[in-house]
């Protein structure tokens, strides 16, 4: 068995290492070097290197090495076969830490908080139970749907929205254009993380924002945008970050990465900015799902997480 491994951006020596340890009967090839292309079963992709792919003739899958799968969605050239996303416990683990520090920053206050401590200031800040909180989640899926329990095991209120109707035990649900709306309408915290696709792109826009609960402890809503960047309109967050539209915003993913130095979402208050860290593909963890999906395939059985082209994930 052959694997090409994408060479670019990611941390390639620890990738091979955990590839050879878990798959020691398959041949790792880069690539930027992949010798005989007819040999190659299965790829291991990123952004900015799928163009290889078009060129192997028996490729049975191909993985991304991230949660994103965009990248190969709007490929018009890729190969006909099945592409999957990775599904695992450690990155599922990485976004519902990050979602529930984020949504805990802005209740609390942590920012101001943060604030007075430089100053050396012993203001009390009030602030209101968690059941206070409405916490909308834009995209439910197996990310999504882990955080939203997280937050419910803390005490908020949680909803979650998606684009066809789903039922899901304990949790209101809502989905379609109408739906959105009426979620928007008694949401405080808006968690987003649906994947890029036509549909999505520039959906946490001013429209949006204005759309949201304005009755709430904070005083307006909070956005949390750990999907991917081209979801939000970064001028509109900046409008209605100025103009008190919303109260807050925690953005890990941008329009244009890394986020440019004279972006005026650096210095905006209540903003909180990370670089693209809230789940982070560690190699051995994300290398050891890959494999075990290669093996359910060679077996007959059915892959887990293969991507629909038609929805874009």
């Amino acid at each position: 068995m052959k694997i090409a491994l994408t060479a670019k951006g990611w941390e390639i020596p620890a990738w091979i290492e955990n590839l050879n340890k878990l798959l020691p009967e398959a041949e790792v090839r880069l690539s930027d070097n992949l010798g005989n292309l007819e040999e190659i079963e299965y790829a291991l992709a990123w952004k900015g290197d799928t163009a290889f792919l078009n060129d192997l003739p028996n490729l049975k899958a191909i993985f991304s090495l991230g949660a994103g799968v965009e990248f190969l969605t709007q490929e018009p050239n890729l190969p006909d076969v099945p592409i999957v996303r990775v599904i695992g416990d450690d990155l599922t683990a990485r976004m519902c830490e990050y979602v529930v520090l984020n949504v805990l920053m802005h209740h609390r206050h942590s920012l101001r908080s943060l604030k007075l401590q430089s100053r050396k200031d012993w203001t009390q800040i009030p602030d209101a139970a968690a059941e206070d909180f409405r916490v909308g989640v834009l995209g439910i899926g197996v990310l999504g749907l882990a955080a939203a329990r997280k937050l419910q095991n803390l005490g908020y209120r949680v909803s979650g929205w998606s684009r066809s109707p789903k039922e899901i035990a304990d949790l209101e649900t809502y989905h379609g254009a109408d739906g959105l709306d009426t979620m928007l309408g008694k949401t405080d915290i808006l968690v987003s993380l649906l994947p890029h696709t036509p549909e999505t792109e520039g959906i946490l826009n001013l429209d949006l924002f204005k759309k949201l609960a304005k009755d709430g402890p904070l005083g307006g809503g909070v956005i949390i945008n750990a999907g991917r960047g081209k979801l939000q309109v970064e001028d509109d967050i900046a409008t209605a970050i100025n103009q008190g539209i919303l109260a807050g915003a925690s953005l890990d993913v941008f329009e244009q990465e890394p986020l440019p130095s004279d972006s005026p979402l650096w210095e905006l208050p209540n903003v909180i900015i990370t670089p693209h860290i809230a789940a982070v593909s560690a190699p051995y963890a994300t290398t050891k799902c890959i494999v075990e999906q290669i093996k359910r395939n060679e077996a007959g059985e059915p892959m887990v997480g293969i991507v629909d082209r038609g929805v874009g994930y």
